[in-house]
């Protein structure tokens, strides 16, 4: 018969064994990934490769990164905060590529401001490349709103068909939260119009296009967006119909139709001011044929009451 002692001692045995294997197949689950990060000094402990598989975190991705960052001389950041910005859902590898881009090329960029652009749902990657390499936008953009060119009007009338290019890179301190490209656009769009019409003559935009870049510069257009321009260049500059003369011509046509308007209303007037005299007139002649009548009768009366008599002598 079995004692309860063997049993209680084959029972540990078993349970020894069975976290003895655990424990094995775990170390051989992690181990390279626990000897990449000790060879690179990235400092990931076995104990935080185990707790990331029940936080559900991909301990590849984490060690991958942090491995990049210590590799490339980026300040320290600690584990917690890699497996933080991974289960928010944020984009590790693209958020430490960013970082190192940023310090290669002494840009002053963060690690919490990265992860701020990237859970916001901004490409940081993309930033910081477009901060580094400048792009170049075109004004306007015929793809978002389908005109070619930007019509402005110089204060002698004669239209002028513009395009521009507009060099920007990307502003980290206001990319969250900072306007887009659309916004560039339309203020660019806004300043060339607004200074074709400020010139007195197209002749001076010809000779000069790089006034029109110059006065839209002076206006800082790339306050509160996500760019700062670099550059505005006058890609092509036209000229379009002479505005000022059919609008000349316009208005001559108007005031002569309004002055035919007051003429005919004149005229009518006139037509009722003679109507009307000649009522007078037929109305005054009435009352003088009243008043010729009324004076046989007045004789009578005064023939009647003797008064005629009386003056007579």
């Amino acid at each position: 018969m079995i004692s309860i002692d063997t049993l209680l001692t084959a029972g540990a045995g078993l349970i020894g064994g069975l976290i003895l294997l655990v424990s094995l197949f775990v170390f051989i689950k992690y181990f390279n990934l626990w000897l990449q990060a000790y060879v690179t000094r990235a400092r990931v402990s076995m104990i935080s490769l185990i707790a990331m598989s029940f936080r559900k975190v991909d301990a590849r991705v984490i060690v991958e990164a942090k491995i990049m960052s210590v590799q490339a001389g980026l300040p320290n950041v600690s584990t917690q905060a890699f497996e933080a910005l991974f289960l928010s859902r944020g984009n590790v590898r693209r958020v430490v590529q960013a970082l190192i881009v940023a310090h290669r090329a002494k840009i002053e960029l963060d690690w919490e401001t990265a992860v701020a652009i990237d859970l916001a749902g901004r490409d940081v990657l993309e930033a910081v490349q477009t901060s580094v390499n400048p792009k170049v936008i075109d004004c306007p953009d015929s793809r978002r709103g389908g005109r070619k060119t930007l019509d402005g009007i110089a204060r002698n009338g004669i239209q002028l068909k513009a395009r521009a290019r507009v060099t920007v890179r990307t502003n980290l301190a206001q990319l969250i939260g900072g306007a887009t490209e659309e916004t560039i656009i339309a203020r660019v769009g806004e300043g060339i119009v607004s200074a074709i019409g400020s010139c007195d003559s197209h002749k001076i935009v010809l000779a000069n296009p790089m006034i029109i870049a110059k006065a839209v510069l002076d206006k800082s257009l790339d306050s509160q967006t996500a760019f700062e321009i670099v550059s505005i260049d006058i890609a092509d500059i036209e000229v379009g119909d002479n505005v000022g003369a059919r609008l000349q011509a316009d208005q001559a046509e108007a005031d002569v139709r309004v002055a035919r308007a007051r003429a005919e209303e004149r005229r009518a007037q006139a037509v009722a001011n003679e109507q009307e005299m000649k009522a007078r007139t037929v109305e005054n002649r009435a009352k003088v044929v009243l008043a010729e009548a009324a004076v046989p009768l007045a004789i009578a009366d005064a023939y009647k009451m003797g008064r005629l008599r009386a003056a007579a002598m």
